[in-house]
């Protein structure tokens, strides 16, 4: 008697990024409980998980009850999302699709906007994490964003130093995956167009391997950096940044 065994399609992976008071949770909770209504099991995460051992101390520097090198910082911030990437794992294997409201791109665009702190050593520590099969970025007006409720309660909800992290984030773009949202509008209209540009992305991620962080490189040509995402870890050989690829292209080399 032979056994039959049902193919799992792995979860898609959606990474919710912008700057503070875009809206991210709303809509990323949103977009959960649409999917689940779907039949597509999905689940909400959110970095930094201030529930963690890890995360407790990253709230506390956040409501700035503790003061820490910059540098340590970041590093806590990276530790945070690995002491979670086996679950991250399991849970896409297990058709789970996972739906996170900031992820490593936040976390070096954040440290980045600090003086002294470098974009490409900020990076360098997230290599090897799961790669999103999308990032949604909520991108808001700077007088919308002044004008919701809560923005500078905490340690980085200063308007000078979210205009660095907005450049931040240009630097980080990967038009691939990248999908720009205008957040100015009403909660529906952002929530419908998520919802479809999901659809589109989840018919082509459940049947793909899950792709990984890889190294960050500066084309000097125009001083773009460049995510290589590989589903294996591995470089092509041979392969170079020559300083001639398009703004925000995949760039193979190191």
């Amino acid at each position: 008697m032979s056994a039959v065994f049902k193919m799992v399609r792995r979860g898609t992976f959606i990474v919710f990024e912008g700057c503070d008071r875009g809206g991210k949770t709303t809509q990323c909770k949103k977009l959960v409980e649409a999917l689940n209504k779907k039949n597509i099991p999905a689940e909400y995460m959110n970095f930094p998980d201030r529930t963690t051992a890890v995360g407790k101390i990253i709230n506390d520097y956040l409501k700035k009850n503790i003061e820490l090198p910059d540098h340590a910082v970041h590093l806590l911030f990276s530790a945070n999302r690995w002491e979670l990437e086996p679950v991250i794992r399991k849970k896409l294997h297990s058709g789970v699709s996972l739906v996170v409201d900031r992820y490593s791109y936040s976390g070096v665009a954040f440290s980045a906007a600090k003086e002294n702190m470098d974009l490409q050593w900020c990076w360098n520590q997230e290599e090897g994490l799961p790669a999103p099969d999308a990032v949604f970025i909520l991108n808001l007006s700077e007088s919308a964003s002044l004008q919701r409720g809560g923005f500078g309660e905490e340690r980085y909800e200063l308007t000078d130093f979210q205009a660095k992290v907005r450049s931040n984030y240009k630097l980080l773009k990967d038009p691939k995956i990248w999908k720009d949202i205008d957040a100015d509008r009403d909660v529906e209209s952002v929530h419908n167009e998520i919802l479809k540009l999901f659809e589109e992305v989840h018919s082509q991620a459940v049947s793909q391997p899950i792709k990984t962080l890889k190294n960050l490189t500066i084309s000097h040509q125009n001083g773009y950096f460049a995510n290589d995402l590989t589903s294996n870890g591995s470089i092509p050989n041979g392969s170079i940044c020559n300083g001639s690829i398009p703004n925000g292209a995949i760039c193979n080399g190191r």
